[in-house]
């Protein structure tokens, strides 16, 4: 199913893609930089059945978008003031924090107990993150190794019916992807470069 959003529709469109996560489904939505791919972060059979259409190696584990900072008590149990420091200054932004991960999250988005997340700049990926106040996987929408879609359509041409629903904001902008910080221990490690500059 394909959805192109109008201001007519948006609110509607939110609304079925928050069902779709909350049944175990795969969305496509984008985001301020190109499409990503959502399941709910807490069904396992969702991002198991995520993995294996973009053919992604399991060691590679998915990063998370939330809509609000207190969804954090979801997926961690220990904030430090870095952390603290760095969501105020660059969220919502393309900076993604490592956070130790909560007990009992699935191995999907958990890599060496740390979990990846960021609240996205505005964009479709913010408002559906607000809405549905659960985290959402945002992984680059694509097959392994193939370039990031930035259209419904390139979307499709990857996935075909192996998306539950698309939104169709149009062509995305492109550009860097999020940079990526450690700082489970405060101490700042950058382990990607990316949109923000530290």
């Amino acid at each position: 199913m394909i959805i192109k959003l109008t201001s007519k529709n948006f609110d509607k469109a939110i609304n079925k893609a928050i069902t779709i996560l909350k049944n175990g489904g795969i969305i496509a939505y984008p985001t301020e930089t190109f499409y990503g791919l959502g399941v709910k972060y807490d069904i396992d059979s969702a991002l198991r059945r995520l993995y294996e259409i973009k053919n992604r190696p399991t060691e590679k584990t998915m990063p998370l978008i939330i809509g609000s900072k207190d969804e954090l008590s979801l997926i961690t149990d220990t904030i430090t003031s870095s952390a603290i420091e760095l969501m105020d200054r660059f969220w919502p932004g393309p900076l993604t924090i490592l956070f130790r991960a909560r007990h009992g999250l699935s191995e999907y988005i958990v890599s060496e107990n740390k979990v990846a997340v960021r609240i996205p700049g505005e964009s479709f990926a913010l408002r559906l993150a607000m809405a549905a106040k659960f985290p959402i996987t945002s992984t680059s929408a694509n097959i392994s190794g193939m370039p990031p879609a930035d259209s419904a359509s390139m979307v499709f041409n990857y996935f075909g019916e192996n998306i539950d629903l698309i939104i169709d904001g149009g062509k995305t902008k492109g550009g860097l992807s999020s940079t990526i910080v450690d700082i489970t221990d405060n101490t700042l490690k950058i382990i990607r470069h990316g949109a923000i500059h530290i």
